[in-house]
């Protein structure tokens, strides 16, 4: 199912290289959060828990954003040159200019003959096939079998598909209709002309752009290269494989994590499962050399739950410490040094595809100059209990105009989102039936550039 459109980001939309690579146009935001002190320790102002401290979902996004295009201007990023085959969902940091003529030569557009003249016309022998070196020259009254994307042979007056010919019982070709000059003869440079340029930078790399740039003469595109990840899996009760037993349930985040993340943009570099052990979280996170590290579970303030104790011990500035959102409330973005952030998801399955989609999503897509897109809003074809002050996330299906509400959509529950085209964003306090939500497409619903998880 796909929204009714996409764009170009108001900061994406007209860049040049240098914006492509480090989106120097930074967005006004909201203004700063007040209240803490950028690690999470409740100041004078904000006496109160942590539920106080918690960033609005929308600004928390926007934070996400900004932190990405901080990021981006204080580490300008090489171009990366990727061969085609590799290069779908990364956006162009150069514009795509002809390296030739399209087409490069005057070639037949349909099967039939190339005549020359008017008939009736001899027809030669031989035929003219896609592929070959240039046919003789046609004089006028004759005739030659050509095929679909074969060159012309020069001198031709127009092409004459097959179903509009027929031969006498001399062989002579006669045309069933009139004869137009130039008639399905694509010349050269139709298309575009060597040196014109195709897609300006910032373009996003879809299959018809890399079918664009091969046809251009193409062997590779200059691009924004991949944010890369490193994903952190924590847990001592968390099982690979097996049924579950002994108090143990197997870890879903694992295997959904790097497809997800792939799907949005990023390069997942490590999986790597640490457990609840503070001091291997500690090493895996000071050892990491992605852009972004992100963690599952280890959120709140439990006795194994050791992500807030590691950033305070490496100076980390939490720059979103809890989300006004359910579920995923406890998500976390932090800024590490000046080009790495982590973001914290709680281990709560569907909690974490929260956080996934609120924090993570807009700092890759930010961090890769992909375009953002264009928000949309359906109405929900059922109502939807809200939370009094948090915004809600609710996984959909998509039918028609509306929007269908999907059950189990627990924080613990991934059946509802595993079925579900969409999320909805419900605002505190609920929805009625036909009431309009806005809705964030999931990657392999969208249609978009991210059905593409390799």
């Amino acid at each position: 199912m796909t929204s009714p459109g996409t764009r170009a980001d108001a900061d994406t939309e007209d860049l040049d290289v240098e914006e492509a690579l480090a989106l120097v146009r930074e967005k006004p935001g909201p203004a700063a959060h007040r209240g803490h002190d950028g690690h999470g320790a409740p100041t004078a102002h904000d006496p109160a828990g942590s539920h106080h401290r918690a960033t609005p979902w929308s600004e928390a996004r926007t934070t996400a954003e900004r932190a990405a295009r901080a990021a981006a201007r204080a580490v300008r990023r090489t171009p990366v040159s990727v061969p085609l085959d590799a290069a779908l969902g990364l956006t162009l940091a150069a514009p795509l200019a002809a390296l030739t003529d399209l087409p490069s030569f005057d070639t037949s557009a349909m099967d039939g003959w190339a005549v020359a003249g008017p008939g009736p016309w001899a027809v030669r022998d031989e035929g003219v096939l896609a592929g070959h070196a240039e046919p003789g020259r046609l004089t006028d009254g004759e005739a030659v079998r050509i095929a679909t994307g074969a060159r012309i042979p020069p001198d031709t007056t127009a092409v004459l598909r097959t179903e509009h010919g027929r031969t006498d019982e001399r062989g002579r070709l006669h045309p069933t209709r009139e004869v137009v000059h130039g008639q399905d003869i694509r010349p050269r440079g139709q298309e575009c002309r060597s040196g014109d340029q195709l897609l300006p930078v910032g373009t996003l790399a879809t299959p018809a752009v890399l079918g664009l740039a091969a046809a251009a003469g193409y062997d590779t595109l200059t691009a924004v290269p991949r944010p890369r990840v490193d994903v952190l899996v924590l847990g001592d009760e968390l099982l690979t494989e097996g049924l579950p037993h002994d108090g143990l349930i197997r870890d879903a985040l694992g295997p959904m994590l790097p497809p997800w993340l792939r799907a949005l943009g990023a390069e997942v570099v490590a999986v790597r499962r640490i457990g609840d052990d503070a001091k291997a979280l500690h090493r895996a996170v000071t050892n990491s050399e992605a852009d972004l590290i992100v963690t599952t579970g280890g959120t709140a303030a439990g006795p194994v739950d050791h992500v807030h104790p590691t950033l305070r011990r490496i100076g980390a500035e939490l720059l979103v410490d809890g989300v006004k959102a359910r579920p995923g409330h406890p998500m976390l973005l932090a800024r590490l040094k000046d080009d790495q952030h982590l973001v914290g998801l709680p281990g709560n399955p569907l909690a974490a595809v929260s956080g996934l989609l609120t924090l993570a999503e807009p700092l890759l897509r930010t961090l890769a100059a992909r375009p953002a897109p264009e928000p949309y809003t359906l109405p929900l074809r059922d109502a939807v209990h809200g939370h009094p002050y948090d915004t809600r996330l609710v996984p959909v299906v998509l039918r028609g105009e509306g929007a269908v509400p999907l059950h189990y959509n627990g924080p613990a529950m991934l059946r509802g989102v595993a079925a579900a085209d969409a999320l909805a964003v419900v605002a505190p306090g609920g929805a009625r039936p036909g009431q309009e939500a806005e809705l964030l497409d999931l990657p392999w619903a969208s249609g978009g550039i991210g059905v593409c998880f390799t």
